[in-house]
């Protein structure tokens, strides 16, 4: 499947002209004419790599960069724009974009840009994990389930990642006791049944439950898909 490449520029002739381009170098391409479009569909959808317009109608290239580095900080941004000043660059980069390129530029060196950015994301160590709804990014510690933010605390939080780095497996209350507490065997403890069942209520979304299955008499099991 090509990489999907995400161009945020409000010029429609540029906009074409950078479609037609990146798609002829094999990667897939959607855009947006605006900075609050383009934030949306950067959140909302599955892209590996965002090309930004610095002079966007709605809001600015910066905010736009500093809204996806807040949320999305490993998503990769190249910047493009006619401001080619040191200090424009500087602000770009500070904000949290890997690349620069200044108007007018070459489609074949932007192309080869975009697949650097690729080849060094695909190398870093990976921060999100997705099982069906369930979206958890280890590095900014966010739930998403069924698109909906759930907020965990610390434990919770600990007791999900283990669940995940697990999925598919029965793990017994023991394991779960010693691996997220750090204690060993207490008969008289009932602390995960307890966690578990907050996660469940957490993570329940309409009709959507938690992908927690309850193994009887041995403990539980997180799912590759929403029970």
């Amino acid at each position: 499947m090509p990489s999907l490449i995400l161009v945020i520029e409000d010029e429609p002739g540029i906009v074409d002209f950078l479609e037609r381009g990146l798609r002829a170098h094999e990667f897939a391409v959607i855009s947006a004419l605006d900075g609050v479009t383009g934030t949306d569909r950067a959140l909302s959808e599955d892209v590996d790599l965002v090309v930004l317009d610095m002079l966007l109608p709605g809001r600015s290239g910066l905010e736009v960069l500093a809204e996806l580095s807040s949320a999305k900080p490993t998503l990769p941004v190249i910047i493009l724009t006619a401001r080619g000043g040191v200090e424009e660059r500087i602000a770009g980069l500070d904000a949290g974009a890997v690349d620069y390129l200044v108007k007018p530029f070459s489609l074949g060196e932007l192309a080869a840009r975009v697949r650097a950015q690729l080849r060094v994301a695909l190398q870093a160590p990976a921060t999100a994990v997705r099982v069906g709804d369930l979206e958890v990014d280890l590095l900014t510690r966010e739930v998403r389930h069924a698109g909906a933010k759930v907020r965990l605390s610390s434990t919770e939080f600990e007791l999900l990642v283990y669940l995940l780095n697990h999925r598919g497996r029965v793990l017994s209350r023991e394991q779960i006791l010693r691996a997220v507490w750090g204690y060993e065997h207490d008969p008289g403890t009932n602390v995960v049944d307890v966690y578990v069942g907050y996660l469940r209520r957490k993570l329940r979304h309409g009709d959507r439950r938690a992908p927690i299955a309850t193994v009887r008499s041995v403990g539980y099991r997180l799912d590759d898909a929403p029970g």
